[in-house]
């Protein structure tokens, strides 16, 4: 690649992976770069899945401080995730996308709605089948489809648990990315990777996903959560508009 799109894509990496952390919206940025760069668009997708494992690390290095005492959950819940994130790979390189992307819009807004309600303060535990169930399916998305996966698992861990958002972000993080580390496992190894796009898109990644959680961490709980929301029916709409309008 040119130099201008080695820099262009590290830019876009970097502002990516700070929405990612915060708004759970990587893709909604880094998905239409890949195809402007000229990547055929499952080329794209895989090759914005692979990039996005970067993230994750550094989105997990730069919550710290919110993921203190949850990695006994983490890794009760981190399989589930893993394997929904399996599953969604093996379904995107076996089947078309067409008939998800109808239902994609659908899945965003009422994880968005879902996310606009104000918490409960119950929460149901990662040990009931209906929040693994629901972790799973989401991951599946994940997997598959990936724009705002990350939106849809933080309202599943805010259904979940009752806890500050910024934390229940930081643990949406590390389970999104195990998620998206396993997808881009299967997408190495037998997806149309283009590594010349991702080598620079994954270092801003990097970059951004560590920033990303210092920004979040100030934003006020319910202002991180109605930003969230607002961003993911945003996406919803012009998801919904690109799939049926054409």
């Amino acid at each position: 690649m040119l130099v201008g799109e080695v820099l262009g894509l590290l830019g876009v990496g970097v502002v990516a992976g700070v929405v990612s952390t915060v708004v759970s919206l990587a893709s909604i940025v880094s998905y239409p770069a890949l195809l402007a760069f000229g990547l055929p668009p499952l080329t794209a997708n895989v090759t914005n899945t692979v990039a996005l494992v970067f993230t994750g690390i550094g989105a997990a290095a730069g919550s710290r401080p919110e993921l203190a005492g949850e990695g006994g959950r983490m890794l009760r819940l981190g399989p589930v995730a893993a394997v929904g994130g399996a599953t969604g790979a093996f379904l995107l390189l076996v089947t078309p996308a067409e008939t998800f992307e109808l239902i994609a819009p659908w899945l965003i807004a009422m994880a968005s709605l879902l996310l606009a309600r104000p918490p409960s303060g119950r929460a149901s535990g990662e040990h009931g089948m209906t929040a693994r169930v629901g972790l799973f399916a989401v991951t599946i998305y994940v997997g598959y489809f990936g724009a705002a996966g990350g939106l849809m698992v933080f309202a599943v861990l805010a259904a979940t648990f009752a806890q500050p958002a910024a934390k229940l972000n930081a643990m949406k993080n590390v389970l999104s990315g195990l998620a998206n580390a396993v997808a881009a496992l299967g997408f190495a190894m037998f997806g149309p990777v283009d590594w010349g796009a991702a080598v620079p898109l994954a270092v801003g990644f990097l970059l951004g996903g560590w920033t990303g959680p210092k920004i979040a961490r100030r934003l006020p709980g319910a202002g991180l959560r109605y930003l969230a929301a607002a961003c993911g029916l945003a996406v919803a709409i012009k998801l919904g508009w690109d799939s049926y309008a054409s």
